[in-house]
């Protein structure tokens, strides 16, 4: 890969991922601060986490459809209506997000036992995820704003927003777990509520700097025809479903391994946690894939389009395979950051390693997956990633975990074939290049 082609991938890639591991390592702050409470507190809010993103994928699948049709305008000089799908996806997260907020808050604690049945566990989860479910709408948005942004190349405003958000979450958080700077202590449930405010305060900021960055795009102005609404939909979709699928297997895996035992969820909390820390600069550079590709075929270069593919999965072997060293050779200090239960740790070791040992592998799937999300590929993807989640994966992880015996080792092995597998697959579609016929 040429100098000025790595450039281009580091500075649209560089913002991204900064703020998508700015977002994970509060997701951290918040799991050590929760983690002060104890272990049922712990697994709650990991249960809890992972309901609230299954509830929220499919508004989530918004960012992709907003981020190809943006792409593809900038790709082909159309700049003045770059914005308008935007528009779009900002009417369909209010059309979709406040009724199916409301359904899941009231249906979130006679529904929660399915979860988990440990009564601590319900206790501390349930009004955890009744408020991470007020922030559903915010949440579609935020999405839609951050596939605008990506994908005409202001990544940076998409950090700074980021960082706002992020920010007023940590001091919310703090305040509300504990009882400090004067506010009310909550508990497990005060870190939900400091997480739904903020989502509303980065709402808030992304409406401010698109205000700045995309009226002359045509932010705000208008509503897209019927065309721009049904392809917006189809990319959408497909993405929102296998969104939806993928947390609710996430949900499935910690239910799974909650049927190990409690130890092992709250392990698994920590663990999960990490690993999304570490393979965010994998997703961040997935998302710079999807952009360069989108451009590339909107200027109906098809060969540049799968080069940057292939070149973007190069550079995320190499961050993946660095980013996971330290998860192999201090798994136990990394763990005793937010675990002070010495059987916790144990049990989390050999799992938080083998995600070190295979996170570049990973990193491939991740890249050609957003690759062809950006081609508008988003059909193919979905059954490719639901089929393996569901038919392959969760099923084995049933019986080699609960089932066996295996606990939540044999747990982690399976997971880690089956992402492998998935990177194979994604990588025979991209080098076929059926996605370079599809238009958008």
């Amino acid at each position: 890969m040429d100098q000025p082609r790595y450039r281009t991938i580091l500075d649209l890639a560089l913002p991204i991922m900064g703020g998508m591991v700015s977002q994970n390592i509060m997701n951290l702050v918040d799991t050590a601060m929760v983690g002060s409470l104890g272990k049922a507190a712990l697994a709650a809010v990991g249960m809890s986490s992972f309901a609230a993103f299954m509830s929220q994928a499919f508004i989530m699948g918004l960012s992709s459809g907003v981020q190809a049709m943006a792409a593809r305008r900038l790709g082909a000089g159309r700049r003045s209506a770059m914005a308008v799908p935007l528009n779009g996806g900002l009417a369909i997260a209010i059309v979709l997000g406040v009724p199916s907020s409301i359904i899941l808050l009231l249906a979130a604690r006679p529904l929660y036992p399915y979860l988990n049945a440990d009564p601590a566990v319900i206790a501390a989860g349930v009004p955890y995820l009744q408020a991470r479910l007020c922030a559903t709408t915010a949440v579609g948005m935020n999405f839609a704003f951050r596939g605008y942004f990506n994908g005409v190349n202001l990544s940076r405003v998409y950090l700074r927003s980021l960082l706002v958000m992020h920010g007023c979450n940590l001091v919310l958080n703090y305040g509300l777990i504990f009882g400090n700077l004067g506010l009310p202590e909550l508990g497990a449930t005060g870190a939900g509520v400091g997480t739904a405010v903020a989502t509303y305060v980065g709402t808030i900021t992304y409406f401010v700097m698109a205000w700045r960055h995309a009226r002359g795009a045509g932010f705000l102005h208008g509503l897209p025809d019927r065309v721009t609404f049904r392809t917006m939909l189809g990319l959408s979709v497909p993405s929102g479903i296998r969104q939806m699928f993928f947390a609710a297997g996430l949900t499935a895996l910690f239910w799974i391994v909650g049927r190990v035992s409690t130890t092992s969820l709250a392990a698994a909390n920590v663990v999960v946690n990490l690993m999304l820390v570490a393979i965010l600069p994998g997703m961040g550079l997935g998302m710079a894939a999807a952009s360069l590709v989108g451009q590339a075929l909107g200027r109906r270069n098809h060969q540049d389009a799968k080069r940057w593919g292939w070149d973007v999965v190069k550079a995320a072997v190499i961050v993946l395979g660095l980013v996971g060293l330290p998860m192999l050779a201090i798994p136990d200090q990394l763990l005793g950051l937010f675990i002070k239960d010495a059987a916790t740790i144990a049990t989390g070791r050999l799992p938080l390693q083998i995600v070190g040992a295979t996170i570049a592998i990973d990193g491939v799937g991740l890249v050609l997956q957003n690759a062809m999300l950006g081609a508008g590929d988003s059909g193919r993807v979905m059954v490719v990633a639901i089929v393996l989640q569901w038919v392959l994966f969760l099923p084995v992880a049933y019986v080699v975990g609960p089932l066996l015996g295996f606990g939540l080792l044999g747990i982690w092995l399976a997971q880690s074939a089956y992402r492998a597998i998935q990177a194979g697959c994604y990588a025979i579609m991209w080098h076929r290049g059926r996605w370079a016929e599809i238009q958008v």
